[in-house]
């Protein structure tokens, strides 16, 4: 019993500590962004451990405005991604997938002074990645929906009843039945106007 307990502590003790690292980086988010100002202006940022030198921006300050304002999103992406709790959370991948297409061609584009049209170009590349996750996407909507109804999909054209349909069987069932009283009653009034007429005649 005490190492149960022992060992429920500890967990809720890590998973606390995982939610307050993630609440901190959350609530410093901005302060992330605006890491950029502390890089200097100027073409080469020259330090002991290494020179960086911004050849497609030709400015330091610039460069890392651009990369703080693409490795944010994917950070805060990133969280809510492994954090979601949702079943469609693997469409969080389409956006996270575009920030670090942009990312990767942002830094190619200033290391390596190769111009990659950036903003424009990407979303043919991404299409294949955005198909794939709405289709996973749906597919496990489509196990989820099977699974709470526990509805046999293939039968659901014999049937009528749509997916996406608010009436209840029971309903629809009631529906139907009226809809064959009102046929009969119409059936009987043209039988009876029929009859009326080959009586006058």
């Amino acid at each position: 019993m005490k190492l149960k307990s022992k060992l429920s502590t500890e967990d809720s003790s890590k998973f606390l500590l995982t939610g307050s690292i993630l609440a901190i980086i959350i609530a410093f988010s901005p302060y992330l962004f605006y890491i950029y100002e502390i890089f200097p202006n100027g073409r080469v940022w020259e330090t002991s451990l290494f020179t960086y030198e911004s050849k497609y921006y030709e400015d330091v300050l610039t460069a890392a405005w651009t990369y703080s304002s693409k490795i944010v999103p994917l950070i805060l992406l990133l969280i809510w991604f492994f954090t979601c709790k949702h079943w469609w959370y693997h469409v969080i991948l389409v956006p996270l997938i575009m920030y670090g297409y942009q990312l990767i061609s942002v830094f190619y584009e200033d290391v390596y002074l190769d111009v990659i049209a950036m903003d424009s170009g990407d979303l043919v590349f991404m299409a294949p990645f955005f198909i794939i996750i709405l289709s996973i996407v749906y597919l496990v909507r489509i196990k989820i929906f099977d699974k709470i109804y526990g509805i046999d999909l293939s039968e659901l054209d014999e049937t009528e009843i749509s997916v996406f349909s608010p009436i209840s069987d029971k309903d629809l069932k009631e529906i139907k039945y009226f809809q064959e009283d009102e046929d009969m009653e119409e059936l009987e009034e043209s039988n009876l106007l029929i009859e009326d007429y080959y009586r006058k005649l």
